[in-house]
């Protein structure tokens, strides 16, 4: 894989799709714990945009980055664009 690859997730943000360690849904109490946390120690980026959070991105820096898209929808955005890097 040459240079990163950014995946949209959601009303213009883009993340480095090299960085994400776990695409989640917030629904469990751990989740909302993570966030909880995540928020008092300002390490949440929220890509929501006054939405609700439909899904929790884990990234390598600590981060926590907040989606109104589903985990599912995500994970196809990431998935499509391995296989297109690949053709190339």
């Amino acid at each position: 894989m040459t240079g990163n690859r950014l995946i949209h997730v959601g009303f213009g943000n883009i993340v480095n799709a090299g960085k994400i360690i776990a695409i989640v849904s917030p629904d469990s109490a751990p989740m909302r714990r993570l966030v909880a946390q995540a928020r008092n120690d300002g390490r949440t980026i929220d890509a929501t945009q006054g939405r609700k959070t439909k899904s929790v991105i884990v990234m390598e820096n600590d981060r926590i980055v907040l989606s109104a898209l589903l985990p599912e929808t995500i994970r196809g955005r990431a998935l499509s664009e391995d296989d297109n890097s690949q053709e190339d």
